[in-house]
């Protein structure tokens, strides 16, 4: 069984002021751990990158069973599903150094031209990754609603939030997520994160974001012309 595997310690810049992991920095590990373990299994950065074509994200779907805490050492674990057509499953885990189940995760992630923006059928470029099954799976995501917002503000993309598939990292929506959270939310403990990039923002474009609460969950959406992503947090 091929399953990545990377052990690490919470440091001082991977948590909030509660001195809990941060989604950003959560969100950031996962996506280079695909990568790594992408390259691994032989898609490496000469068939993807240099022939134009880019990894992104467009669903997550996330278990949360206590949240890692600052100079915690903790392992993650990642394997590959079964490629969908387009659609690439990716399954994650986070364990603790007594083996306890830390976070559970499944995503859906696609291959897009740099030139076109548009997603790419792996198979054109010869491009196969080989699924891996533990039993562990979370079921994967589903799409979300727009939900009435109660708020609604605008969002320019700044530069240091671009990466470099040119447009906002994932990780950047949580950040932008949790600062336009209420701040009783934040002192909570998180059970369950749903989102979804439906589009994507590059530098300069101005997001009209819509916010909404009910007593134990928080939703947010990002638009332009078009929806661009939404996000659903689900609260002890």
């Amino acid at each position: 069984m091929r399953m990545y595997r990377q052990d690490f310690q919470i440091l001082s810049s991977d948590v909030d002021m509660s001195q809990r992991l941060r989604l950003s920095a959560l969100f950031t590990r996962l996506q280079e751990a695909a990568i790594a373990h992408t390259i691994e299994l032989g898609v490496t950065r000469d068939k993807t990158l240099d022939q134009g074509l880019l990894w992104a994200v467009t669903q997550y779907r996330v278990i949360f069973h206590r949240m890692p805490v600052y100079d915690e050492k903790i392992t993650l674990l990642s394997w590959p599903g079964k490629t969908m057509h387009l659609y690439f499953p990716r399954y994650f885990r986070l364990v603790d150094t007594r083996g306890k189940v830390l976070m559970d995760a499944a995503s859906l992630w696609v291959l897009v031209d740099a030139n076109t923006r548009g997603i790419v059928f792996p198979e054109m470029h010869d491009i196969y990754i080989k699924e891996v099954v533990t039993g562990n799976e979370l079921p994967l995501p589903g799409r979300l609603r727009k939900t009435a917002a109660a708020s609604v503000s605008d969002f320019t993309v700044p530069y240091s939030y671009v990466d470099l598939n040119g447009h906002m990292n994932n990780a950047r929506y949580y950040e932008l997520a949790m600062d336009r959270m209420p701040e009783a939310f934040r002192v909570r403990s998180l059970r369950e994160l749903t989102s979804e990039h439906i589009g994507e923002a590059q530098l300069g474009d101005v997001l009209t974001v819509g916010c909404s609460s009910s007593e134990d969950s928080f939703s947010i959406y990002g638009e332009k012309d078009k929806p661009v992503f939404r996000m659903r947090f689900q609260f002890e």
